[in-house]
Parts: C-alpha cells; structure tokens; sequence
C-alpha cells in the first residue's frame, strides 16, 4: 500500500477510553475545542446533511444541571446511590453532547443519518485523544430524552447519541478484555 500511516494505526491499536473520575482539569481552550469538533465531523456522511449538532456544556453549566439530573433520577425511583452516580458524571471538566438532528431526505434514512451521529462521537473521542486529552463517550440519564429536552433545549426528533467527557488525563486506566474478533467474524 501507498498510502499507510503506522502512527496512525499504532494509535487505534492502543487507543484507551478515560472514565470521567479520572478526568480533571483544565478542559481545551475554546479555540483547540473548536479545532477538535471540526476533526470531529470528518465523518460519512451520505447526502452532506450534517444530521448532528454539538452543545458545549462548561464548568458553569454541569454545575447547574448536576443536582437537577440527580432529582430526576431520584424522581423516576432511582436510590440515592443511583441519583448521587448521575451527579457525579457531570464532575467532568468538559462534555459535549453530540445531538442526532435528523433532516428529512427522500434518499437517506434516519437510521442512516443517526449512525453518521455515532460517528461524530467516535471521531470527536479520538481527535481528543489523539491531541492528548483523556476523553470517554457516555451516555446514562442525562441523554434520556425528557432530560435533554428540557435542560439542553433539545427539539423533537432530536436525541443526545453520545456525552464526550474531555479533560486532563489521570492515572491510566487498567485494560480491559478485548473482543475475540476471529470468533465475530464471518467470510462469504
């Protein structure tokens, strides 16, 4: 091949999600933020529709909506270990929420379009990875739709597809066991 890159490849051989209690701060500047989101949407994207948006929650506003994600998880019957985990998550210097936004299209199906979502996440998680922060995608209650509907302003039709927690790097989390790809894979 012409055109193989082994940095590249060496990277997501040894690429490591970092949990968000190992995070700390200070986040990306706002202008290397900005630089990581357009890495971030370099994703197929059948038909350029760029049926995804991003919402930048800083330190002010994951304060705020910490102790409102905690009562609602205690609203819907959740313990206070449940409700204290949910409070927890937003403790993460930074997050962004990539947001499906699907467009109608005659030729490109919703299905397809939130898929193009989920790779916003994987891209945006490795962009920030790769410029050296330690990041982790999440979901949990805060992306459950009545949650983001009524705190990120999110429109019908709209869904949260991935929280990026983004920040300085902690201890190295402990590797975990890998997919037996060989027994998942199939030759027709």
């Amino acid at each position: 091949m012409q055109h193989t890159d082994p940095a590249t490849l060496a990277f997501l051989r040894h690429r490591r999600s970092h949990p968000p209690k190992l995070l700390s701060g200070p986040p990306p500047e706002r202008q290397e933020l900005m630089n990581l989101l357009e890495l971030g949407a370099r994703v197929p994207d059948h038909g350029k529709l760029e049926p995804w948006r991003f919402l930048v929650l800083e330190r002010a506003t994951l304060d705020r909506l910490a102790p409102l994600l905690a009562a609602q998880v205690r609203a819907a019957g959740g313990d206070e270990a449940a409700a204290e985990k949910a409070r927890s998550a937003f403790d993460s210097p930074l997050i962004v929420a990539v947001v499906s936004a699907p467009v109608a299209s005659p030729k490109v199906p919703e299905w397809e379009q939130f898929l193009s979502a989920g790779a916003v996440c994987l891209e945006l998680l490795n962009a920030a990875l790769a410029a050296g922060y330690g990041a982790a995608w999440l979901t949990g209650p805060a992306a459950e739709p009545e949650f983001a509907r009524a705190h990120l302003g999110l429109a019908e039709g709209e869904r949260v597809v991935g929280l990026i927690h983004i920040g300085q790097r902690g201890a190295a989390p402990p590797e975990r066991p890998r997919p037996d790809v060989a027994a998942k894979t199939q030759f027709l």
